[in-house]
């Protein structure tokens, strides 16, 4: 029995884990955070085996941009749409040009054979891939679509405290009963010993008191 508990409360955090990951991955694909960094999910196979599809990549900006630097970048720079998934790329940059006075990039995804059409401006450019997470995108791609949200977010969300609030009573109700406990021990020990001391100030109060001397005859 204690081993199934066991097993149940690892199946249990394994499992929190897990959802607390995608949603921490969800949230920062979603929100900017402080330094501006983003999650971003991998939806083609363009950048195998290094950055393997359905991969989260986590992208922070820099100052500036280099060769073999693997960038996330809008794919059309009329489109600036991060809600869109497809509007952003992950390729690597293969070569950097001035043009008119202006940084761009050529890119290429490893697995293709031919570079990418279009070159990337500065302007275009979220960041550099800091590091990659593999298969957690296909989890936060589902967390994005209402049912997934519902859930992965909003059901385990609840349950988790639901029973936080469950421990919480769990351990007010533990701490009552506690000091219910003392304040009964106190009151025995208090109704103990009045008459015990009753008892003791009247055999004092017997031995003060002056004998009555006897009458000579």
């Amino acid at each position: 029995m204690k081993i199934l508990k066991t097993l149940v409360n690892i199946i249990y955090w394994l499992a929190i884990t897990v959802l607390l990951v995608i949603a921490a991955g969800t949230a920062f694909s979603v929100l900017k955070t402080p330094g501006g960094y983003r999650a971003f999910v991998v939806q083609s196979g363009s950048m195998e085996p290094t950055v393997k599809t359905g991969s989260v990549v986590v992208v922070g900006p820099q100052d500036t941009y280099q060769k073999d630097d693997i960038i996330t970048f809008f794919a059309n720079p009329n489109e600036v749409n991060l809600k869109n998934p497809k509007s952003t790329v992950t390729h690597r940059i293969i070569e950097t040009e001035d043009k008119d006075g202006q940084v761009v990039f050529k890119t290429k995804g490893n697995a293709n054979e031919d570079p990418d059409r279009e070159a990337v401006s500065a302007k275009q450019v979220l960041g550099r891939v800091k590091f990659s997470i593999p298969y957690l995108g296909y989890g936060v791609a589902f967390a994005k679509t209402q049912t997934g949200f519902i859930a992965l977010i909003v059901i385990p969300g609840t349950l988790i405290i639901y029973s936080e609030l469950m421990n919480i009573k769990k351990e007010i109700q533990r701490l009552l009963l506690e000091w219910k406990e003392k304040r009964q021990k106190k009151k025995s020990k208090t109704k103990k010993e009045k008459p015990a001391k009753k008892i003791a100030d009247k055999n004092k109060k017997s031995k003060s008191k002056p004998k009555p001397k006897s009458k000579k005859k």
